[in-house]
């Protein structure tokens, strides 16, 4: 169970420095450098999200589940202490630690002897917000470059940068609640320097300190940025399974973000009930990384195929390494014959192009394919030579598709996949092991288990929305990487003029009005434009265009007072596309 409390930045660094705020010993250290720390203060002034912090909360009179350390202020490493009773409510950061830790640094202290600076000449009314950590502000750029630029092209007047220590502007707008009377004080100290004398642009310079005082001020000390999740830490009532609990939670949210490394936590445990294990993950990992297989997907693997997927990873135990050990030829020929169906498949590039994918899929189709022979050439050569038509193929193609497209692995969808979901298909494929892939089980499974399934033979232009968008654009576009990573989601009939048409938001926004395309084109010579006008004036090859995108031929559904029809039209195409691949 999870709580869910909103703080400003000022709030949660004070909470931090008090002691309030603290890092369970499970964590890893601190592992972000200056340029991340810059970039997340620049987020926050531009008040873009950033990800939820999630602990869990200890409470007065308790024994913690953790031995914790305070945050660092200058980077250097804390010591964790044991505390036998919690003496008052302690949270214990499990998600967000870097994050955390870098607004303390940049606000009360320092790193590797640098001090974080504002500039107060930065143009905030252009979202601009220079951050940069040196020892000194005679170390940074006197000038900006970008705004030298600006001020050459005469959109801008102030070229130079007034770095300003942003420890000593977080202290004094701490000590007053007037940010006004703190810009006041920093022109005056400016004043007596004689840093505006004779100085043309003095006033225009005096409002942009102002305007960026108030800027620190809100964004410090008035917004409620920081979404905190307060997870219950005695949720079970037997310490160690909690402890275990939280444990593999850390991992888990820890697959995002900077990664943990599994490596760390169970590598060297295996390695020490068995030598071969360094040079088997080693190897296997070089091997198989253009599919997403990391350590810990490796690891995760190896108790799916040695029948033990409800086991935590900090249960790993010499059993777990013999069986690697012992199956190394086996396990890498699987992997082999796995990236071999990836390709015939076209998920190769699926799972390769974003390695926070779910791996659940490749657990189970790794399991099939481990469990079709005990002789690793005959696993090798299992898709070698094959018929697409070939019953086994088709059956784990089709699964993959349709468990891709109902967004099995995803959080939401009716189950917990890395639980509830990861167990259930594992039991179904153990019990078909050396059989055909248990294509017709696992689809009964999800039927009878998720919130809504939809199978090759119920897919209608009316469910496509249900559907995984992602998944989707991969079909339309013909499984290409660059299609879902380097592209822009665009409205093909533009926003702005469905808008003024009095169009709801959810067909604005259908996969029926979407397309992919650069960046440079959404953005430019395509925004806001009728579509009949756009694909006339400005595409090239009208005809591929059309192809590409499953545009409906008929130009009549081009403009936006035709939009209804263009849907309709548009999703009976994308039904249509996806029927034939599936």
């Amino acid at each position: 169970m999870a709580n869910w409390e909103n703080f400003t930045v000022r709030e949660i660094v004070g909470r931090i420095g008090d002691g309030k705020v603290v890092l369970p010993v499970i964590q890893r250290r601190l592992v972000w450098e200056t340029d991340k720390m810059e970039a997340l203060f620049d987020s926050l002034f531009q008040q873009n999200a950033f990800g939820s912090i999630i602990c869990i909360e200890e409470e007065t009179g308790l024994r913690p589940l953790f031995a914790h350390r305070l945050f660092t202020r200058d980077g250097n490493n804390t010591n964790s202490i044991d505390i036998p009773v919690v003496d008052e409510t302690l949270l214990f950061v499990i998600d967000g630690q870097q994050r955390l830790q870098s607004f303390y640094i940049g606000l009360c202290g320092k790193f590797d002897g640098k001090t974080m600076y504002y500039d107060l000449f930065s143009d905030c009314k252009k979202l601009e917000h220079n951050f940069k950590f040196a020892a000194s502000a005679d170390l940074l750029p006197k000038t900006n470059p970008e705004r030298a630029e600006r001020v050459a092209e005469g959109s801008s007047n102030i070229e130079s940068a007034f770095w300003f220590p942003a420890p000593v502007l977080f202290t004094m707008l701490k000590q007053t609640a007037d940010p006004r009377a703190v810009a006041d004080k920093i022109i005056d100290i400016l004043t007596e320097k004689g840093r505006f004398d004779d100085d043309d642009l003095k006033e225009l310079k005096k409002e942009y300190i102002r305007d960026n005082v108030y800027d620190f001020k809100n964004r410090i000390f008035v917004d409620k940025s920081i979404g905190v999740s307060k997870v219950e830490s005695h949720m079970l009532g037997e310490f160690d399974a909690d402890r275990q609990r939280i444990a593999e939670m850390f991992q888990r949210l820890n697959m995002n973000g900077t990664r943990l490394s599994t490596y760390d936590l169970v590598a060297s445990t295996l390695k020490s009930f068995d030598y071969r294990m360094e040079s088997f993950l080693d190897n296997i990992i070089v091997r198989n990384s253009g599919i997403g297989v990391d350590q810990d997907v490796m690891i995760k693997m190896l108790l799916v195929l040695h029948d033990k997927p409800n086991k935590g990873m900090a249960d790993m135990t010499e059993d777990d390494a013999a069986f690697a050990t012992g199956n190394i030829e086996r396990i890498q020929a699987t992997l082999d014959s796995l990236q071999a169906f990836l390709k015939a498949s076209k998920h190769e590039e699926w799972f390769a192009s974003v390695v926070t994918r779910s791996a659940i899929p490749l657990y189970i189709l790794a399991y099939h394919i481990f469990h079709q022979s005990e002789k690793p050439d005959e696993i090798r050569n299992l898709f070698s030579t094959f018929d697409t038509n070939d019953r086994d193929f088709h059956n784990m193609s089709l699964w993959l598709k349709l468990s891709l497209l109902n967004e099995v692995f995803k959080r939401g969808c009716g189950w917990i996949p890395e639980k509830t979901g990861l167990n259930k298909l594992h039991e179904i494929m153990k019990q078909n092991r050396r059989g055909t892939f248990p294509l017709g089980e696992l689809l009964e499974l999800y039927k009878v288990k998720l919130h809504h399934f939809f199978d090759h033979k119920h897919i209608t232009p009316e469910c496509l929305d249900h559907l995984d968008q992602e998944y989707i654009f991969y079909m339309i576009y013909g499984g290409k990487r660059s299609s879902i990573r380097t592209e822009d989601k665009d409205h093909i009939h533009p926003r702005t003029l469905l808008e003024k048409a009095k169009v709801g938001q959810l067909k604005i926004s259908s996969i029926g009005n979407l397309q992919l395309i650069d960046y440079a084109t959404n953005r430019g010579e395509k925004n806001s434009r009728e579509l009949r006008d756009w694909i006339n004036l400005f595409v090239s090859n009208k005809k591929e265009y059309i192809s590409r995108h499953l545009i409906p031929e008929d130009e009549s559904l081009w403009t936006s007072d035709r939009f209804n029809g263009f849907l309709r039209a548009r999703l009976r195409l994308i039904a249509d596309k996806i029927k034939s691949e599936l």
